[in-house]
């Protein structure tokens, strides 16, 4: 019963008043009244198809109604000249011409006047009307009267035992009568409020949405910080020679994330943050420095990536200034052979290893350490609860940074990784150039060939990018390896280029890298493996093939590689001949912006929070009411009155909140692990 009450009006149509024709505008359904002056069949002009045309008028103008599907004799016997009807329709203007096309229509009865009729049949007239999702063969005014009656007999029962006085501080509904308003709204709500969704009934279902999931959160996040940790002490016996040894000076953003960090690592309970920071904003440096305050206290750091690609350039990243410092770092991959892979195993146990990166393979039972102090994971959505929850577990609570370099919108953040406090790296290092980005077609095809010879021809490098490895006969994509051939035999016999893929064993893929890095190879020809964790510098220039196909997140991972460098660079985003206008939307949102986040909220506005973060593993809940989107700020108001409450020490025990705790159980206990919780 409580989810067919959460079922609730996809809009409202204004019904309350009925209005002059002269009144008509175009905006939505409306509701008007006239007299039938014409009625008949006629023919439109263009494709010569037939259509029934009523004309209606009264002391203030004329409109006339048409209907393109219909049965004569029922049309015949219903609209005759003289009868007065109210309409319900969207009224269009075409030149000095009023149409309103499959109106809903009602009859005057004999002595019946407008003002009776609005208030004669509620289901149809004199107020807001909501308008619900249909299954086949089910009409609106049905659906009405059964959720009408529905909504009257058991809104009444439900109840939220929020405390009275947040429901209060924020002007929340009884959560039964919310119910009933989302429903059925009262005449003197507006609606603008309705059709933007802010109105004070969703706005109570949402903050009653957004609460008892924070709730959850706050008890997660609370578990953690009542666990006993290490509480390092920042004696900058490495970080401070680390930063006298960086080519740059740490831009604001990461210090203040730094500090954030510390205070964490420094506190008496596990450190649980998430840092997220666009494409190329130094999150690696930051969470370098992180890693160095757990060294210089006796432990251990594990840094895990998806793939062994990342988990190899942190390595290289990280190898050079740890061995300055005097420190050991070992790569441990399915690809490491069995002797080398035995002995680390016996050095990450004996200690003697400071640092361990790595795919997956860090996760497994046979990696021991002595001390496991920090754990690292880069690229968090790629991983699931459980991943984290292994590397956790690799230490007596260890400290846990994760960090992602897909900017996630902060409600998506608060949900997804509500449990994690959130640091952000905001802006990018100096020196750092703005990718210029165009769309292309395929009649600009030569004109984007002729920019990546440009930029070879200069000494720098490039991208190009397939979406896929071989062509399949479901799809007329260019295949990476096809196109590879043509572009070296055809388009650039005089540049060394390279192919790279998903099939490449791990050490192919490594020499690859390396070869490409220390520039012997000018033009890199992928798949979108390198879509994250491959630096270099003097790449200017990436032309995405069928760009369309890509999601906004992952065009702007890729674009990402490029910029890296003080060369002035470029992304060309190939477009299909057979591009959708979704599609065309999508590539012009990366050719307006280059801020990750402004993507982000695109990504989210046309996706769907499931669809970025990737649903099985993200956690994220499916809201009946909520909506990321639109009511971020209604999000953080329940987050801030949630976390605050779990602060007080009578909520975990005390009477006044047992059924706040049982409904909490009832809600979330499942998903949010607290089936404990009394």
């Amino acid at each position: 019963m409580e989810s067919a009450l959460y079922h609730l009006p996809l809009r409202y149509e204004d019904r309350r008043h009925i209005l002059k024709i002269g009144q008509l505008r175009e905006q939505g359904v409306q509701v008007f009244s006239g007299i039938i002056i014409a009625a008949g069949e006629s023919q439109t002009t263009r494709q010569r198809k037939r259509l029934y045309e009523v004309v209606i008028s009264d002391d203030t103008g004329k409109i006339s109604l048409k209907w393109f599907h219909y049965r004569k004799p029922f049309m015949q016997q219903r609209f005759t000249v003289g009868r007065q009807l109210i309409a319900i329709g969207e009224p269009r203007r075409f030149g000095a011409h009023r149409e309103a096309h499959h109106p809903e229509t009602e009859f005057l009865q004999a002595g019946q006047n407008l003002t009776d009729a609005l208030i004669a049949d509620p289901l149809v007239f004199g107020c807001y009307l909501p308008v619900y999702a249909l299954t086949e063969g089910l009409h609106q005014k049905t659906v009405r009267r059964i959720w009408r009656d529905l909504v009257k007999d058991f809104a009444p029962l439900i109840s939220s035992p929020i405390p009275e006085a947040i429901r209060r501080r924020h002007d929340l509904l009884p959560l039964g009568q919310a119910v009933e308003q989302a429903h059925w709204p009262s005449n003197d709500t507006s609606f603008e409020a309705l059709e933007s969704g802010t109105d004070r009934a969703r706005r109570t279902l949402v903050f009653d949405e957004f609460f008892f999931l924070e709730l959850g959160l706050a008890l997660r996040r609370q578990g953690v910080t009542l666990e006993k940790g290490f509480s390092f002490k920042v004696e900058h016996r490495y970080t401070a020679p680390l930063a006298r040894m960086l080519p740059f000076q740490l831009t604001t953003a990461q210090r203040r994330v730094l500090g954030e960090i510390k205070l964490d690592m420094m506190a008496p309970h596990p450190m649980n943050r998430l840092l997220q920071g666009d494409v190329g904003s130094g999150k690696t440096v930051v969470a370098l420095m992180s890693a160095l305050i757990a060294i210089e206290n006796g432990t251990q750091v594990a840094v895990v990536a998806p793939t062994e690609i990342l988990a190899e350039q942190h390595f290289l990243q990280f190898q050079p200034w740890l061995e300055k410092l005097g420190l050991s770092v070992v790569h441990l991959s399915g690809s490491t052979p069995q002797k080398n892979r035995k002995e680390i195993l016996q050095r990450i146990a004996a200690g003697t290893v400071h640092m361990v990166v790595g795919p997956h393979a860090v996760l497994q039972e046979s990696v021991r350490f002595k001390q496991l102090g920090l754990g690292i994971i880069d690229e968090q959505h790629r991983f699931g609860v459980r991943q984290r929850a292994a590397l956790r577990n690799k230490g007596r609570h260890p400290d846990l940074l994760v960090m992602t370099a897909t900017p996630i919108p902060r409600s998506l953040a608060l949900t997804a990784y509500g449990d994690l406090a959130l640091s952000v790296v905001d802006a990018l290092p100096p020196g750092r150039t703005p990718v210029q980005t165009q769309m292309l077609g395929e009649c600009d095809r030569q004109r984007a060939y002729q920019k990546i010879h440009e930029e070879l021809a200069e000494g720098r490098q490039g991208y190009i990018i397939y979406p896929l490895v071989e062509e399949t006969e479901k799809s007329d994509l260019l295949a990476a390896s096809e196109g590879y051939d043509y572009l070296r035999r055809q388009i650039f016999p005089q540049f060394t280029l390279g192919l790279l893929h998903g099939r490449l064993k791990a050490d192919e893929k490594a020499q690859l890298m390396r070869e490409f890095k220390a520039g012997h190879i000018h033009l890199l020809v992928s798949t979108t493996v390198i879509e994250v964790g491959i630096d270099v510098p003097n790449a200017s220039v990436m032309m995405i093939e069928h760009a369309e196909r890509f999601g906004l997140a992952q065009l702007h991972q890729l674009r990402g590689r490029v910029g890296r460098g003080v060369a002035s660079s470029h992304c060309l985003l190939m477009r299909s001949e057979r591009c959708s206008d979704e599609g065309r939307n999508r590539l012009e949102v990366m050719v307006a912006h280059t801020d990750g986040f402004r993507i982000a909220e695109a990504d989210l506005a046309i996706r769907g929070p499931g669809e970025i973060l990737g649903t099985r593993q993200s956690g994220i809940p499916d809201f009946r009411v909520a909506n990321l989107l639109r009511d971020g700020h209604v999000l953080e108001e329940a987050r801030q009155e949630a976390f605050q409450l779990v602060e007080n020490p009578e909520f975990a025990q005390g009477k006044a909140y047992a059924d706040l705790r049982r409904e909490l159980v009832r809600r979330w206990g499942g998903r949010l692990e607290l089936a404990s919780l009394g």
